[in-house]
């Protein structure tokens, strides 16, 4: 089965209806071979500063700069998330091929590859790039489809954005409440 991953639930719709997907599941559309589920944006975010250390729990100065040794992912901790992100995991375990149908973009190669890390997928990810989501777009799209290895620096780049964006805002934000209150 080809599970397609898509980064709102109208797009999965809309997705779903060219691919012969016209089943309507809890969490996803099922026919014509394949699966099309959806992320709601973000179901993953980097960890908080307390997630990797007691010693970021409190806020002081002598725990500045904050820079863990490696970077992780966590589940947004929201019911309909945790529910949502259930769904497509099992749906990755039973897949032969995930079909990254995300915003065609930084954001949203990270956010979908966040989705599929944290659900520890092991299959083959290829990767729908498509700027429009006419009948005619998608159905040229996935005769096009591309290894996700092709748009690993575009994930590398979202991934330094959030790394960098973390860093700085962790950091300032305790130094300047801490300095300045």
């Amino acid at each position: 089965m080809k599970l397609c991953i898509t980064e709102k639930p109208s797009v999965a719709k809309d997705i779903a209806s060219i691919l012969g997907a016209t089943t309507r599941r809890d969490g996803y559309y099922e026919g014509g071979g394949y699966k099309v589920t959806w992320t709601y944006g973000h179901l993953c975010t980097l960890k908080e500063p307390a997630d990797y250390t007691d010693l970021w729990k409190r806020w002081s100065l002598g725990a500045l700069p904050m820079i863990p040794p490696k970077f992780g992912i966590k589940l947004i901790e929201q019911e309909s998330i945790i529910k949502q992100f259930n769904v497509i995991k099992s749906l990755i375990a039973d897949a032969s091929e995930v079909i990254n149908c995300g915003d065609a973009g930084q954001e949203g190669e990270l956010i979908q590859r966040w989705v599929m890390q944290k659900a520890n997928c092991q299959c083959q990810v290829n990767r729908l790039w498509i700027s429009s989501l006419t009948d005619e777009s998608i159905k040229e799209g996935f005769k096009s489809l591309k290894p996700q290895s092709h748009f690993d620096n575009l994930y590398y780049a979202g991934l330094s954005r959030a790394i960098g964006d973390w860093i700085l805002g962790m950091n300032a934000t305790r130094l300047y409440s801490l300095k300045y209150s």
